[in-house]
């Protein structure tokens, strides 16, 4: 049994008040619903972890779970919504009242901030920005002139998670994972977080071909069904009707408190390490 192993309510307490928090996968692909239904549970008996700040690629209906449940401060990403399915109802009705902070990022200050982290400086040079109202609302995002050209850059800060989630097809028990042709940014998340905790559909002996290697992940956890209702391809599709019914049905922190009480997807968990089982 490799050391790493843990239960999902172990792996969650690993999330701690103020973190910063980095949900792997894309919108409705590959999200870690089984571990942020683990956190929110530990939420509601204990009250921890609090005022998270979520840093995503894109967001979509994990994120609007944890911001609904009261778990987030601050959220930063390029896009939060379910596409076709609409709104993510929960960030809007917080956004619109003010009970949310929102760091406007896009795809460019996300990947270079996250450069700079791999790069171990304290930002990363980019034309993007350059030109764009965008800096009057990122105060902390810097210009620089280039010292051989004497163009203006943009400075975009680094970027350090304390805790990433990704969820794989595979994992094995050393902790190397296979996660799909979707990577979405698992890969410099997992590159630049403090914890990598995977949760996957399968632990396997071993793995020879990997995404994800082993000396970067602190903890996996058994998880199969771990994204439903959204993808996980090829193991199962979206579940449409379930994001259209949690869409269709939430609006306000009742009636948000009225269908997760009765809709949390179970993916149950073993109760120890020893009673995991590899397949």
């Amino acid at each position: 049994m490799s050391n790493k192993y843990m239960t999902m309510n172990e792996a969650a307490q690993l999330v701690r008040p103020n973190d910063m928090l980095a949900l792997g996968g894309m919108t409705l692909y590959r999200r870690p619903m089984a571990f942020v239904q683990a956190l929110i549970q530990n939420f509601r008996l204990t009250g921890s972890p609090s005022d998270l700040t979520l840093l995503n690629f894109t967001s979509s209906l994990e994120s609007d779970l944890l911001i609904g449940a009261g778990l987030v401060q601050t959220i930063r990403t390029c896009y939060i919504g379910f596409e076709i399915f609409g709104l993510a109802p929960m960030f809007t009705y917080y956004a619109n009242r003010g009970g949310l902070k929102i760091i406007e990022e896009t795809e460019a200050s996300i990947a270079f901030g996250l450069r700079a982290q791999m790069a171990g400086t304290g930002f990363m040079p980019s034309t993007a920005w350059v030109g764009t109202d965008l800096p009057k609302l990122r105060p902390d995002v810097k210009t620089i002139q280039d010292p051989y050209t004497g163009e203006t850059l943009t400075a975009f800060p680094a970027l350090k998670p304390d805790v990433a989630i990704v969820h794989a097809l595979l994992v094995d028990e050393d902790g190397n994972a296979v996660i799909g042709k979707n990577k979405a940014i698992d890969n410099e998340l997992v590159l630049v977080a403090d914890t990598v905790i995977v949760t996957a559909e399968k632990i396997v002996p071993q793995l020879d071909e990997v995404d994800l290697i082993a000396p970067l992940v602190d903890a996996i956890v058994l998880s199969p069904g771990g994204a439903r209702p959204t993808s996980c391809h090829p193991e199962y599709a979206l579940d449409g009707n379930s994001i259209l019914d949690y869409v269709e049905q939430v609006s306000d922190p009742e009636s948000f408190d009225r269908f997760v009480d009765t809709w949390f997807i179970s993916s149950p968990q073993p109760k120890s390490a020893e009673s995991a089982k590899f397949s």
